[in-house]
């Protein structure tokens, strides 16, 4: 089927719903470091108590991929679990800033990553499945848009709680959240809620053939729940994403180091600030206020990936953007006071906007249509899989070789982003022949 170009404000309702999405994933990045540590852990502990974030990707999407590109209901074949995974997410930003414990906040953060990855990958999905090869770009971009503009206000809402609307400072520490860090994920769990309902119920998506539905009904119930599908399309995965697969890998490297270890870097270098002082609460507040300037920066930028890459592809322009981004993670170590962090955050912004989108871009082309629910769900393993590798090693990793000094985790995060930029290179590009079919092209093979 011939799938006809959607208007800017059809794609617009169809991403709406990653402005919510985003309010939870900015929300734990830009806090959970800082709730550990109020709750008591030590900083070699950090990187395994995020644990959770990549091991419930390799498991959750994929799954959540097969299934919907196997089901059909009332609301479609992805906004069923979009719904789903946003309800129970919510609830789980409303119970994270009550936990007594570290090991009750770490639970809850497997119970929040794995149902706001239930609701995300459908998304992705969703784009592939709706919009033509040549609106890709467009589609993803705009996802990388409301993904700038949700982050920004979710990682700046505990210094907004204090600076713009009064709440008295709270310097948190022994067992207890501050204020300003409870209310923000209460409303993070409004904004999830209200956005993934607008596009629920604003988008539609192409119903299956007769025969594809009777295919979808006839299919007797899979006591392994697919996994052993999932496994066998390992020896069948396209090229292409073996290729973006190794990007991936060296990028979220950084991006990982930079979420554990940007806010205890900023707290002992910058703040110079012990547990439980109110420098720790300011420390935590301006390492969100950080992340919230990288987001915005990856919205603002999302208006140029939209018209840029028409020029460039989406090749070369994730090359610029994961260059410039490592330099950004490097220099944070150069910065002597905390406004000069804000232009290492600028550059990280860059890179973000087009780590969101630039990949799922270059792959989408190369995906089977029927199998692009699974396959983008598996395309999350060359995501989760470095966040594995780090969550395990960079504590190891950071007390044996780096001093146990988190501002050496981010120049190796830095390290790690520019291998992923020069990675970019080798990626073979299609090109479409006169008749239609996609042939190899383009630079590294």
């Amino acid at each position: 089927m011939q799938k006809p170009q959607l208007s800017f404000w059809q794609i617009w309702n169809m991403s709406f719903g990653f402005l919510g999405i985003q309010f939870g994933w900015g929300l734990q990045m830009a806090n959970m470091s800082a709730i550990y540590g109020y709750l008591g852990a030590d900083p070699d502990k950090l990187a395994l108590l995020w644990l959770a974030a990549p091991v419930t990707g390799v498991l959750i999407q994929p799954l959540i991929g097969q299934t919907s590109d196997r089901c059909w209901t009332r609301l479609g074949r992805r906004r069923p679990f979009i719904l789903g995974g946003a309800i129970l997410a919510s609830l789980a930003l409303l119970l994270m800033p009550n936990s007594p414990s570290v090991w009750m906040a770490a639970g809850l953060l497997w119970v929040l990553d794995g149902t706001i990855n239930a609701s995300m990958q459908p998304f992705r999905a969703l784009v592939a499945d709706n919009l033509p090869e040549e609106q890709n770009s467009q589609g993803f971009a705009i996802q990388s848009l409301f993904i700038g503009l949700g982050g920004t206000i979710a990682s700046a809402l505990p210094w907004m709680m204090t600076n713009w609307f009064g709440l008295a400072a709270d310097a948190g520490g022994n067992g207890h959240i501050p204020q300003s860090v409870k209310l923000s994920f209460d409303i993070g769990a409004v904004a999830f809620m209200g956005a993934v309902l607008w596009t629920v119920f604003s988008t539609k998506e192409y119903p299956p053939s007769e025969k594809d539905l009777a295919a979808i009904r006839a299919r007797k119930f899979d006591w392994t729940l697919g996994l052993g599908d999932i496994f066998a399309l390992v020896f069948h995965l396209p090229r292409r994403m073996w290729e973006l697969g190794l990007v991936q890998f060296f990028t979220w490297i950084g991006m990982f180091a930079m979420w554990v270890y940007f806010s205890p870097a900023v707290a002992k270098n910058i703040f110079h600030a012990l547990k439980g002082t109110p420098e720790m609460e300011a420390a935590g507040a301006w390492s969100g206020f950080c992340f919230a300037a990288y987001n915005a920066v990856c919205f603002l930028f999302s208006f140029v990936l939209l018209w840029g890459t028409r020029f460039t592809g989406p090749k070369l322009m994730h090359v610029f953007c994961l260059g410039i981004g490592a330099l950004g993670l490097a220099s944070v170590p150069l910065m002597t006071d905390k406004h000069q962090l804000l232009l290492s955050m600028t550059a990280v912004g860059i890179a973000w906007a087009s780590i969101l989108s630039m990949p799922y871009a270059m792959l989408a082309p190369a995906l089977p249509k029927e199998k692009v629910g699974v396959m983008m769900g598996m395309f999350n393993l060359f995501i989760v899989l470095p966040q594995i590798a780090a969550s395990s090693l960079l504590g190891i990793v950071l007390k044996t070789f780096l001093h146990n000094e988190p501002m050496n985790a981010l120049v190796l995060g830095g390290v790690s982003m520019s291998l992923a930029a020069l990675l970019t290179f080798l990626v073979v590009s299609f090109k479409k022949s006169a008749t239609g079919t996609r042939t190899l092209g383009g630079a590294g093979h």
